[in-house]
């Protein structure tokens, strides 16, 4: 029984006394109610403080409520004793039976286990990194490469439509100093003034020459326009290689450019007009952003006719709405914070909801560390430290890990060696080694003879003490999943994961799975093979959720 479940029997329990006149809640009876797993296993399976919530509006004492719920929850199936505790805390004990079943729920439900419908009918957008065209991807987007494609993967498990999307900063003076720094490399001439540096630079002009040798003949200002645009689509590609091996794939590459060459900028600025929120002064268009709490009014075009990026960012986000999405989601980065109020604004300007149809999520930095000291430079990109670089020196799997295991909100430091060693200190190994350490018995069961089935499966031969514990966290993944998504936390995915493999390491340390020698296989072996057949299951699918590998030997 998971605490789903349970939270849905006790629905029914006081529903069920609410009719009969037990007592009334103004508000109606819950939809749902909390069910924690409580912290010693001598207070039951589960515990909840329905009755304490509750109490006061429906006009009864808290222990008297909770002997209602006590005596018409003891009769429901599964259940088998309910204690109440303090001032009205009902500590439930879960029948063998009932709790053993949720293992052969999760391996038929397979990699669909943890799935939810708490966002179903939902569309959310979640844009995430959204770099300049213009040089590699460094570690300042490797935390939001993570943290964006793991809030996007629990939103979907979720049930949410979501799409991950790439606004590609594609216009701008940024983009003619990039291709004035390339046609310098490539003419042997100065970087120019605030231009781009680095091998990566040179190795683009080299590449570009190579392909169409003709581009050197080009008067100087097609030069400079075709050395853009080539170094242009040579970078973004470079990009979408580097993510996609980093287990980052976007469905929506999003040029700003194109709001400019379409129509979407006027399309937004008349909405925002018809809304009545534009207005002229100092032959500039305005926006008045501080009728929704913006410390000041936003210039949308500069008196001199140019359009300023909060032009853009607001056409952008009236185009995200256009296209049917619920919600916009905006991963920005800790120098960005000045711009949610602002976004905010935007979006009330537009006749959003502010709270609704817009969030956006700030993250802090983080610092790259070797032998204690942080790493800054790197050898092909200059002044940075390229995502190529980090996932040749760390890997896809210990990176992503490291990386989605902390709130995104607090300043992070990692540790090359730290996060690298295979060890179980280190978190990643720990959590893989144990789906490993299962993949290992289930073939070793293979070679027995003993195949992985949940047909005959007796869920009450699952009595041990370890054996609760384990089926105890596994039930909870859903709502942690659930959780994660809500909250847009995917850490707690990672912690959950933790705390799971040290449960399973103490079961099967205590609770042989598999026959020895001659010893004949029984119903017990075959009922454990499912329980940590359930475990990998969750163990995969979790690591699934963070972009993280499940591996089958270590």
């Amino acid at each position: 029984m998971t605490p789903e479940q349970l939270s849905t029997a006790i629905v029914d329990v006081l529903t069920t006394l609410s009719l009969e006149g037990a007592f009334t809640l103004p508000d109606g009876v819950p939809t749902s109610v909390k069910v924690e797993r409580p912290r010693s296993r001598e207070h039951g399976d589960y515990a909840t403080n329905v009755a304490l919530q509750l109490a006061k509006k429906a006009g009864v004492n808290p222990r008297e409520l909770a002997t209602l719920v006590q005596s018409r929850l003891e009769g429901v199936d599964g259940i088998a004793g309910v204690d109440i505790a303090g001032p009205g805390f009902l500590n439930i004990t879960v029948a063998a039976g009932a709790q053993g079943v949720v293992a052969a729920q999760i391996v038929d439900a397979g990699a669909r286990y943890g799935h939810t419908e708490t966002l179903q009918g939902e569309r959310i957008n979640v844009e995430f990194i959204s770099a300049n065209p213009t040089g590699p991807l460094h570690l300042g987007h490797t935390r939001w490469a993570v943290v964006g494609d793991a809030v996007a993967r629990v939103l979907a498990a979720a049930g949410a439509v979501v799409t991950r999307e790439f606004y590609i900063n594609d216009r701008g003076n940024q983009m003619d100093l990039f291709g004035a720094s390339i046609a310098a490399a490539a003419l042997g001439e100065p970087t120019p003034e605030d231009g781009y540096h680095g091998a990566y630079v040179a190795d683009l002009a080299k590449q570009i020459v190579a392909d169409d040798p003709s581009v050197l003949e080009l008067p100087d200002d097609e030069r400079l326009v075709a050395f853009r645009e080539k170094g242009y689509a040579l970078q973004l590609a470079d990009q979408q290689e580097q993510l996609a091996r980093f287990n980052t794939v976007f469905d929506v590459w999003f040029s700003e450019r194109s709001l400019h060459d379409s129509d979407d900028v006027a399309t937004g600025l008349e909405k925002l007009r018809a809304q009545g929120h534009l207005y002229d002064a100092d032959g500039a268009l305005w926006m008045r952003t501080t009728d929704f709490g913006d410390d000041k009014d936003r210039v949308l075009i500069r008196s001199n006719g140019e359009l300023t990026y909060f032009a853009s960012d607001t056409a952008y986000y009236v185009n995200k709405r256009a296209r049917g999405f619920d919600r916009c989601i905006y991963l920005l980065g800790a120098d960005h914070h000045g711009y949610v109020g602002r976004l905010k604004a935007m979006a009330a300007c537009a006749g959003d909801d502010p709270e609704r149809n817009i969030e956006v999520l700030i993250g802090q930095l983080v610092k790259i560390l070797r032998g204690g000291e942080e790493v800054r430079l790197s050898k092909r990109a200059g002044e940075i430290v390229s995502l190529e670089e980090l996932i040749d020196e760390i890997g896809t799997d210990a990176l992503r890990y490291s990386l989605a295991r902390y709130p995104a909100d607090s300043p992070l430091a990692l540790d090359i060696a730290e996060i690298t060693k295979q060890s179980s200190d280190n978190p990643v190994f720990y959590v893989q080694y144990a789906h490993a350490r299962i993949s290992s018995i289930l073939r070793n069961a293979g070679d027995l003879g003993i195949e992985l089935s949940t047909d005959g499966f007796d869920p009450e031969l699952l009595t041990h003490s370890k054996e609760g514990d384990l089926l105890r966290s596994l039930a909870e993944f859903p709502r942690v999943v659930a959780s994660a998504a809500e909250l847009r936390e995917p850490h707690r995915v990672a912690r959950y994961l933790e705390e799971l493999a040290g449960v399973y390491h103490r079961f099967y340390d205590t609770c042989r799975v598999l026959p020895m020698g001659d010893e004949e296989t029984t119903g017990l072996h075959r009922a454990r093979l499912v329980l940590v057949g359930a475990t990998r299951t969750v163990l995969a699918n979790g690591l699934a959720l963070l972009g993280v590998s499940a591996p089958e030997r270590m």
